[in-house]
């Protein structure tokens, strides 16, 4: 770390010392302070050396780009002297040109944001935007489930319980296959998930109390259900009062090869019949809707229905 003296001299030249002055405020890069203080990239370079190995700035790559910043752990007695020196020089003609200077470039960083996103208008989620996938949005969104009792209904090795637990208040996997159940166990011991816990059970007959639990998943599960209309009243047995149901399955389609590929015993349903399921089981405030439509054959729909069991 640098001593006053160190940090004395660097700050005695005019030049080293506005670089401080605006990085004080702001992280930018070599080509924003060439623009700032109009000056040649080897100037402000080896100005900006000095101040790196003096432990006054520090830099960061990104890309092709190199940003420097005020370094985060100058002592107070040298913080105290930027502050000092910098309050001294403030109303200098030069220190407040690159004020000014400054506040330009850091619009024309919001002009520019403000365009793409403006030219996406109408078209956010048709085209590809890097870091926007489903899969980072699924993690965001189970960061902000609450402190609740699911019951994931036909959960397989429960890879959404597995999100889920990390939030929820106990997370129960119900699955008819031993392996698929000793498989989870595994995953949730590994992970040390102790509020995860799989039954071994069919979705038709689920091993849970009444009321016992406030939100029951059947994700791409009703489709292997003999009688998936008998599983949708299960789940409105076991879910507590106001308890919600959340389906996701397939839409109706004409894939014959599904029964044998994907051991399926429907071909998918109609919003009218999950409507008529979660209707006759006991739901109210029902909503359904396709969500996603896949671009390969056989262009598979996926519908999303959710429902709250009535109170008294």
């Amino acid at each position: 770390m640098p001593d006053p003296w160190d940090t004395l001299k660097l700050l005695s030249d005019g030049t080293r010392l506005r670089l401080v002055a605006l990085l004080a405020n702001e992280e930018l890069s070599v080509a924003e302070l060439q623009e700032v203080l109009d000056m040649g990239q080897s100037r402000i370079s080896s100005h900006l050396g000095l101040l790196r190995q003096g432990r006054l700035v520090t830099d960061r790559r990104q890309g092709k780009k190199t940003f420097y910043s005020l370094h985060s752990n100058i002592p107070a007695t040298s913080r105290e002297l930027i502050r000092s020196a910098c309050n001294a020089v403030a109303e200098l003609p030069e220190v407040r040109q690159d004020r000014q200077s400054l506040e330009r470039i850091l619009e024309r960083r919001q002009q520019f944001a403000e365009e793409y996103f403006n030219s996406l208008a109408g078209r956010f989620g048709k085209n590809y935007c890097p870091g926007r996938s489903w899969q980072a949005f699924g993690h965001f969104l189970l960061k902000i489930v609450p402190r609740i009792t699911i019951a994931d209904l036909g959960a397989g090795e429960g890879l959404i319980s597995q999100l889920l637990a990390q939030r929820a208040e106990h997370v129960y996997c119900i699955d008819n296959s031993s392996r698929m159940v000793e498989v989870g166990t595994e995953l949730a011991k590994k992970n040390r998930l102790n509020n995860l816990e799989y039954k071994l059970g069919d979705i038709e007959n689920v091993p849970l109390p009444d009321e016992s639990v406030d939100l029951a998943l059947l994700s791409q599960a009703l489709h292997h259900a003999r009688h998936p209309q008998t599983a949708v009243k299960e789940a409105c047995r076991i879910l507590k009062r106001e308890g919600q149901i959340v389906i996701l399955d397939l839409k109706e389609h004409e894939f014959e090869k599904a029964r044998e590929l994907y051991a399926d015993l429907w071909l998918g349903f109609t919003e009218n019949t999950l409507y008529t399921f979660l209707r006759s089981a006991g739901f109210q405030h029902i909503e359904i809707g396709v969500v996603t439509t896949e671009k390969q054959e056989p262009r598979f729909q996926t519908i999303l229905a959710t429902g709250i069991k009535a109170g008294v």
